[in-house]
């Protein structure tokens, strides 16, 4: 088998997939749920509940905004019992909807059966009514960025959709969420591909799978057998393979243009699996999102596992069902060891982009002690997106920072991956200082927009 990779960059952190066999739980209901109002990228979404209303599994709790927002559903049945800011995996507290759970009533326009729905058995789903079911379904991309569905199946008059490439990839280390789902809904995940082809209207559709995934890879190939337009693509173990700027290059081998340069401006529409099958359950189901497939992972967790788990779910009763925080100095992560966040507060919910809740030891997590640049280039050649990641970190760390020089050093194309920093020999806080350069360079870019 001949696998393919993206030509830039890239590392190899150890994969610690430990709980990459264990078969999915349902994960246990807390006695309130926390639904933050910004669970994607855009404008926050606006209640249209108050304290003291009553709802179901599937009732609308709040509306998007505006064009780039996403509508929020309970995830639970109950009773509201305010609407106040709370903790989230920011680290900040943020407007978020409580509820406090009171059985589980389902609304009964929820198709709850396991019948596989064919999208060629409903002729009758157009292009647009599939792309309405998801808008109103608040399907948002499930791989962490957030970034409402609808919008990227409503591609520019400029670009033109060619091809739809599935990301099953789940390069960052100790996750196994998509795996497991891959594993237990491929015959969802394929209508829901097809779904996403009809959307956009084309007839090619990628599904990228690395090869750490043997299994998946396999499974996959015997479901899409007889279907032409959808093929497997075996991938090289390599992180950031899961970028959709890296995927692109992996599977069709077209390079996108800096920002604000997107996939679709190169003829890719880049949906997670997870959104595959969310759209699936959206359009056939009538089910909204309000649940996700998260891991719960870490070398001294006595129990880690992959569970499905309802939106507002508080970090700890998901802790708590592994056997609670380990002895010792510990690292609790929103997320993967590359790109997560450090939580620090574990009343912060699971959302729509958590794919995993990651604890590290404080041995795994130390960070030494930063020596000077010895300019040895790792970064580099580590750097996916070609950039200079030493000289962006410099021009970063200056007292009045030359935020002309870092836009045109293309620091908006950094994709925070930590590739850079993971490299370096001299243990440089990389990432850190780009990421505070790259806010600023962002922050001043807006600016100059709304004049």
């Amino acid at each position: 088998m001949k696998l393919k990779t993206f030509k830039k960059g890239g590392v190899h952190p150890a994969d610690n997939k430990i709980t990459a066999e264990m078969a999915t739980q349902v994960a246990p209901l807390p006695q309130q749920i926390v639904l933050p109002l910004s669970q994607h990228i855009g404008a926050p979404a606006n209640p249209v509940v108050q304290k003291g209303d009553k709802v179901k599994v599937g009732t609308l709790v709040a509306e998007a905004s505006g064009f780039v927002s996403a509508p929020i559903f309970s995830s639970v049945s109950g009773t509201v019992a305010k609407i106040d800011n709370c903790w989230d995996a920011s680290g900040y507290r943020k407007p978020a909807i409580i509820i406090n759970v009171e059985g589980d009533e389902w609304e009964s326009t929820i198709d709850r059966s396991t019948k596989l729905e064919k999208v060629e058995a409903h002729p009758e789903l157009t292009a647009e009514e599939i792309v309405n079911r998801i808008k109103a379904a608040g399907i948002t991309g499930m791989g962490g960025a957030g970034f409402p569905t609808f919008i990227k199946l409503t591609p520019p008059p400029t670009a033109k959709a060619e091809c739809v490439i599935i990301n099953g990839v789940e390069c960052e280390p100790y996750i196994t969420a998509d795996y497991r789902l891959m594993m237990e809904h491929s015959d969802e995940i394929i209508e829901g591909i097809k779904l996403l082809m009809k959307a956009v209207n084309v007839d090619r559709a990628y599904i990228g799978i690395e090869a750490n995934k043997p299994k998946a890879i396999d499974l996959f190939e015997m479901k899409c057998y007889g279907l032409p337009n959808v093929e497997v693509v075996a991938l090289k173990q390599k992180y950031p393979q899961g970028g959709e700027k890296q995927l692109v290059d992996a599977c069709i081998r077209r390079q996108v243009p800096a920002p604000p340069a997107i996939p679709v401006n190169v003829g890719a529409v880049v949906q997670n699996v997870g959104t595959a099958y969310a759209v699936y359950q959206a359009v056939m189901k009538h089910k909204p999102l309000f649940e996700r497939y998260t891991t719960v992972t870490g070398k001294e967790l006595a129990h880690p596992g992959n569970f499905l788990v309802r939106l507002g779910t508080p970090a700890k009763v998901l802790v708590e069902a592994c056997g609670g925080i380990p002895d010792g100095d510990n690292k609790i992560l929103s997320g993967g060891p590359m790109m997560g966040k450090a939580l620090n507060n574990l009343e912060a919910p699971v959302c729509k982009g958590t794919n995993s809740i990651t604890i590290i030891t404080g041995k795994e997590a130390i960070r030494r002690e930063p020596s000077p640049c010895i300019r040895c280039a790792k970064c580099v050649s580590a750097c996916p997106m070609g950039l200079e990641p030493y000289l962006l970190a410099k021009l970063s760390e200056m007292t009045s920072p030359d935020l002309d020089k870092l836009e045109k050093e293309d620091i908006m194309s950094c994709l925070s991956c930590g590739c850079c920093q993971f490299t370096c020999p001299a243990h440089r806080p990389l990432l850190d200082s780009i990421s505070i350069g790259k806010a600023k360079v962002n922050a001043a870019i807006r600016a100059r927009n709304a004049k």
